[in-house]
Formats: C-alpha cells, sequence, structure tokens
C-alpha cells in the first residue's frame, strides 16, 4: 500500500442526517418573486486529495460530518434570505426582519426564524456554493484538491458546485 502515482483520492459523505427545512424564495429577472415555500433538503460532499501522512485516509469523516451537521442545523427550520439580491431591501429592527421586494413592503419575520446568507439569491446553486466555502474555511488545515456539494431541493431536483482548490 502505497501512495505513488499522481491520483487523488474520493471521498464521498451523503448521511440521511446531513438534511434541512427551510423556507425561501426566489426572485426572477423582470421584478418576478416567487412565493415563500419550503424544502426539506439534503446536502452531500465529495472531496478529492491526497493522503494524510499519517493517517492514510484524505480527511477525516468525523470531523466533516461534524461540520456539515452543525452548518446544515444553522439553516434548519428557519427561512432563508438572500443579503446580497439586489431587488430586496432586508432590514433588521427590534427583533423583526423586514423584507421589501421592489421598493414594496414583502414579508415580516421574527429575527431567530431568519438567516441572512452572503449570497444574491436562493436558489439550490448558491445555497450549495455557500456550503462549499463554509466546509472549506471549517477545514482549513486540510489539505484538498477540490470540494463538492449538493443540495437537493427535492427528489430528483438538485444542484452542485465544485471548486479546485490547488
Amino acid at each position: 500500500m502505497g501512495t505513488r502515482g499522481r491520483g487523488a483520492f474520493k471521498v464521498a459523505i451523503t448521511k440521511e442526517d446531513l438534511v434541512f427545512a427551510a423556507a425561501h424564495f426566489i426572485t426572477f429577472a423582470g421584478h418576478r418573486c416567487e412565493k415563500l415555500h419550503g424544502h426539506n433538503y439534503r446536502a452531500s460532499l465529495v472531496v478529492e486529495g491526497g493522503l494524510e501522512k499519517d493517517s492514510w485516509f484524505v480527511v477525516d469523516f468525523s470531523a466533516v460530518k461534524k461540520v456539515m451537521r452543525s452548518l446544515t442545523a444553522e439553516l434548519d427550520h428557519r427561512v432563508l434570505l438572500p443579503r446580497d439580491n439586489p431587488q430586496l431591501e432586508i432590514s433588521e429592527e427590534n427583533g423583526s426582519v423586514r423584507v421589501a421586494f421592489a421598493g414594496q413592503p414583502r414579508y415580516l419575520f421574527p429575527a431567530g426564524d431568519c438567516v441572512i446568507l452572503p449570497i444574491p439569491n436562493t436558489t439550490v446553486e448558491m445555497l450549495a456554493q455557500y456550503l462549499a466555502g463554509r466546509v472549506r474555511a471549517e477545514l482549513g488545515s486540510v489539505r484538498l484538491k477540490t470540494i463538492e456539494i449538493e443540495v437537493e431541493e427535492n427528489f430528483g431536483q438538485s444542484a452542485s458546485y465544485r471548486e479546485d482548490l490547488d
């Protein structure tokens, strides 16, 4: 058993508890905004890299599962709001989050029920990219070649984001 060659190992983590139920809405071009609705999202992770010197694994499964569970817990049972959406005005005041679309009041939520994300829209593509960045930051000391996160919003309906890290 050696590490000869120039290949990389691929490790996948798809667990039944890497899920979050959340409400969201998407804005579209032409001043369209869909109605607030929810999904039971499922997240999975694939990383590629070489083997760690003393452990002979790419990444510690338990460490990655802990990070993924923590991230999905942050989103679970929340309203997901895109901070960087130019069509929305999101403000927090007195324990409430107000959302205006195209200058018109749209929603008022308890602040504790919301997660304001640094993304332009709450699509599964943007959620996958956001989660990949958070996982990369949390696993900063692990040397990986790629990270890929898939977010499924409905059975057979998902998007993934892959990032090359070297």
